[in-house]
């Protein structure tokens, strides 16, 4: 799979390497292209022509067209222009190449091309629409796949000047010339800042001498704090014993400092210097040029905003000379992002660069291509794996590439998305592996196994599922991933193979209420024209029907479900009768019955009318936990097989497993069993009225068995307060009805103490992110360090006031989610809950088997003085001193980086570079810039050489 992907896109770049060299430079040159931003916009408007769009289910029914790339400029630069212009006619050669691509791989996601002149070719073409702001802010030499193909992995340290003379507008320009550099710093790259003046000062007095990796969530936060040249930085690094350069942003320098550099970096000139001039004045910029090209660097003048990005990004031109010169077209491979331009999906691209045979010493631009992170893209299938099986990949960082629980950030009871995923490590993860001997394993590319005992969070952080999961591991071959697999103990280590006939299965198939996962793949539908608006279903029915199909589908599976369907038919006609006899629905209560299997088939039964139903929600989620998707199966489904296996004897259960669930609509209830006979791993269940199922409760607790049917005590009583609660503590019937669905723990605190003091429940926490600080506290305290430190000016410092009021995010703080789960093994409990001087006695039993509980507890003493036993989330271990940060803490942590494994490709410098290349030109600086050279350079600071 990761080899196709690497091959096309070598197609691709042998391919432009040939239009280009064939291809004559013409300034004059006018021409017509599809333009992304403007195809069906109207006649009237330049670039405007008509693209044939139609949805396509393999781009997620985004209007592509399947026949011509589209062509994106960036903002700040001219459509028109006539290097853009030359660019992306010889690049129309690639349209025949993108195609074949797609047909000898369907499965393919983008293809890309992307310029150094800035302008990007994509495929299969599609419309892009501006953001709410009207803007299209993309550029792709800032995108990761460009950044880390273009150069070897680098070691950058940013040397800023904040003497007197850097204000106004000179300092505005330096904020925007380090946020452009850290833009073009990806995962294994590292960075450190330094201002100087007077004095030199490490911006993040914790980092001395070391540096810090640059993955998005680093960046991230020194770029909402940037106003005042004053960072807050994560985490630290080692350093990539490759590239290594410093990047001196100046208004002027009064020297060139050759004896620093004499002393310290000749002559291996193993440090570039890029020295970045800001503002028009001139009178320093010869000295400044002289630094560059003594030291194979270049140098750029920043005269206003507009030049900061085109001129920041030259110095990746440079760095790119010794991989050109060595000719090595390394497939590179990205983390995990989100590609939220035309398609919010969370991907991966390969990479390679592009040189031009024209000029050697040249980099000319970058190929990628996009693959969606599935499952599918690991050729696994759930069915294989178990009802908690799962895959998931790791990078050379140990940063996880795909796993089900990609981080998940609980806001308000709801599971919110990371707009990047790339510094999600696995130990966030896998928590429970506390000693990181599985990431350590992956991250050197090990193969083996591991296994540990697991607390696996569910149901947005509220209920708990205690596993015991069996780790299978190994490098895979071309890229810097290593891949796992995960099997739950006594699940996925043998498969049932069912035989069953095609003519049996098409025709069980044929029902309209059986159908298939959402999200898993049994036949691949995109290889054709013909087939790609064919659902799942639909696609298996062709592939079951036809003597010889020209479906690629996946056999096993398709075979599975065939028996699946079978085996199962017989529920319809049952179904069916049941709906028809009211006398056993008579009110109407039971609505749905339904059943899932392991291969992802699912039947329904409507028992009463459609309008008497109070939800559909249950088998339609929206959620991804309530819903087969493409790496689990529904929660329901997982929680009904921790339950003990149902047993089916004839016409009567014996010995079966209710799981009660809650959704959090509240209109209704699903009872579901697991069974593990005929056909193992099924979820057979019904979705019943909530108030259906608590008037039958309180009916059945009138019921006595004295003589005359009198209960001497009842739930009745208005001295007692009744409850039935699940294994997680939450209320599925009360008296009073907004109670219904809370924690018993808010509703009884006192006797939800009592229960855990004894045992009966358990609390257990589980350390992970949430987002939990505004920026705007972050940046106040940061603002109060720059006051204490005096490095900044009153100006900027007003500048990040302005800020901190106008804006406000959330940034990343640990916490530990609570969760509680009952003892199994205690059947019954009794006990008093002492309150303020008085007693409230209580006792729980186990309701036979089942997941619930049935709570008794006296209402005359009165316990609403105790603070509730909550779900709500505690701080744990954090960074910022707005979430209570430990100072010695924190610092300990950025200096204790996980382990990572460097990437294996690394040209740093070549003796066959032309150093004086180095930049042209078109302030004063104070001698602190001779020391702080001087420590830069120095071996006994190992800034740089670490």
């Amino acid at each position: 799979m990761f080899h196709r992907k690497a091959e096309a896109v070598r197609r691709l770049v042998k391919a432009a390497e040939d239009a280009h060299l064939w291809h004559e430079e013409d300034p004059g040159l006018q021409f017509d292209y599809f333009n992304a931003a403007l195809v069906n916009e109207g006649k009237n408007l330049e670039l405007s022509q008509e693209l044939i769009l139609q949805p396509s289910e393999h781009f997620h029914n985004l209007a592509v067209n399947f026949s011509l790339s589209v062509v994106q400029v960036p903002t700040n630069t001219y459509n028109k222009d006539s290097a853009v212009l030359n660019g992306v006619f010889w690049s129309e050669a690639l349209n025949k190449v993108f195609v074949d691509n797609f047909g000898r791989d369907p499965s393919l996601g983008w293809q890309y091309f992307g310029s150094a002149k800035g302008f990007f070719r994509q495929y299969p073409g599609v419309k892009w629409h501006p953001d709410e702001n009207g803007l299209i802010d993309f550029d792709c030499r800032n995108r990761k796949w460009y950044i880390q193909a273009a150069a070897s992995p680098k070691d950058v340290v940013v040397l800023v000047d904040v003497s007197g003379s850097m204000k106004g507008l000179h300092l505005t320009m330096a904020r925007h010339t380090v946020s452009s550099i850290l833009d073009t710093l990806g995962d294994d790259d590292f960075f450190n800042i330094l201002t100087y003046n007077h004095e030199i000062h490490y911006v993040e007095p914790c980092l001395n001498g070391t540096l810090v990796q640059a993955h998005k969530t680093n960046k991230d936060v020194m770029n909402a704090v940037n106003v005042s040249l004053h960072f807050q930085f994560h985490q630290s690094g080692r350093g990539t014993c490759c590239t290594q350069a410093v990047m001196l942003v100046t208004d002027g320098a009064t020297e060139t400092y050759d004896t620093v550099f004499e002393k310290f970096n000749w002559p291996q000139r193993k440090v570039r210097v890029f020295p970045y001039l800001i503002g028009r004045e001139a009178a320093f910029a010869d000295n400044l040029k002289r630094m560059a090209c003594a030291n194979k660097g270049y140098f750029t003048q920043i005269s206003t905003l507009a030049d900061v990005q085109e001129n920041v990004m030259k110095y990746l031109h440079v760095l790119s000379r010794p991989k050109v010169i060595d000719e090595e077209r390394d497939a590179v491979w990205t983390e995990a992002y989100v590609d939220s331009i035309v398609s919010a999906l969370l991907v991966t691209t390969v990479a390679m660069p592009v040189f031009s045979t024209k000029k050697e010493t040249v980099r000319m631009s970058t190929f990628g291509c996009c693959e969606q992170l599935c499952v599918s893209v690991f050729c696994w299938c759930l069915f294989q794996l178990g009802v908690h099986g799962y895959v998931f990949a790791v990078t050379n960082n140990g940063y996880v590439l795909t796993h089900p629980e990609l981080r998940p950030l609980f806001q308000n009871g709801k599971k919110s998305r990371k707009p990047d995923y790339s510094s999600v490590d696995l130990s966030e993860v896998e928590r429970d592996d506390k000693e990181h001997f599985l990431r350590t394993a992956m991250v050197n590319r090990s193969t083996g196994t591991f296994s540990m005992e697991v607390k696996q969070m569910v149901d947005k952080g509220k209920r708990l599922l205690s596993l015991h999961n069996d780790y299978y591991y190994t490098h895979i071959e071309g890229t810097p991933f290593s891949l796992g697999v995960v099997l739950s103990r006594g699940r996925g280590k043998y498969v049932l193979r069912g035989n069953a006939t095609r003519e049996e299965g098409l025709h069980d198939l044929e029902h309209p209420d059986v159908a298939l996962a959402r999200g898993w793949t049994y036949c691949d539908t995109s290889e054709s024209q013909e087939h790609r608006h064919l659902s799942q279903m639909e696609a298996v029915r062709l592939f079951l029907s036809e003597p010889q199909p020209r479906l690629k589908c996946d056999r096993e599976l398709v075979q599975e479900v065939l028996f699946d369907a079978v085996v199962t038919a017989p529920l319809e006609a049952y179904w069916t009768s049941v709906a028809l006899n009211k006398s056993q629905n008579s009110e109407g209560g039971v609505e749905i019955a339904f059943l899932a299997t392991r291969t992802g088939l699912r039947r329904t039964g409507l028992l009463v009318l459609p309008e008497q139903l109070s939800s559909r929600e249950f088998l339609a989620a929206d959620d991804e936990e309530d819903a087969f998707s493409a790496d689990r199966f529904p929660l329901w489904y997982r929680r009904a097989a921790e339950q003990l296996p149902a047993v089916l004897h004839y016409n009567e259960l014996e010995g079966f497993a209710l799981l009660a669930v809650v959704p959090a609509a509240l209109r209704h209830i699903a009872v579901v069993l697991w069974f593990c006979g005929l056909l193992p791993d099924t979820a057979l269940g019904i979705q019943m009225n909530l108030g259906f199922f608590q008037r039958k409760f309180w009916t059945a607790c009138r019921q006595c068995a004295a003589l005359d049917g009198k209960c001497s005590v009842s739930c009745d009583s208005p001295s007692l307060s009744c409850y039935v609660i699940d294994n997680n503590g939450f209320v599925l019937v009360s008296r009073h009805p907004s109670r219904t669905g809370l924690f018993f723990g808010e509703v009884e605190a006192a006797v939800m103490n009592q229960l855990l003091l004894t045992g009966s429940f358990k609390r257990w926490a589980s350390s992970g992110p949430v987002e939990c600080v505004s920026l705007p506290s972050l940046i106040k305290y940061r603002i109060q360090a720059v006051k204490e430190s005096r490095l900044i000016l009153d100006g900027s410092l007003a500048l990040a006031q302005r800020l901190a009021k106008s804006k406000t995010t959330l940034v990343p703080c640990d916490v530990e989610h609570p969760a509680f789960v009952s003892e199994c093994a205690v059947e019954e409990t009794t006990g008093t809950a002492e309150c303020d001087g008085c007693g409230r006695s209580f006792i729980v039993q186990r309701i036979p088997s089942s997941n619930l509980y049935l709570v008794v507890v006296e209402d005359q003493c009165d316990c609403s003085a105790t603070p509730p036993v909550t779900l709500e989330p505690t701080h744990a271990v954090v960074f910022f001193k707005s979430c209570k940060h430990n100072g010695s803490l924190r610092c300990d942590r950025l200096k204790s980086p996980n382990d990572r494994r460097r990437p294996d490709s690394c040209h740093p410098f070549h003796p066959e570079e032309d150093a004086l290349d180095c930049g042209s030109a078109l302030g004063l600086s104070p001698m602190p810039l001779l020391t702080s050279l001087a420590l830069l350079l120095a071996p006994a600071v190992p800034l740089l050489t670490s």
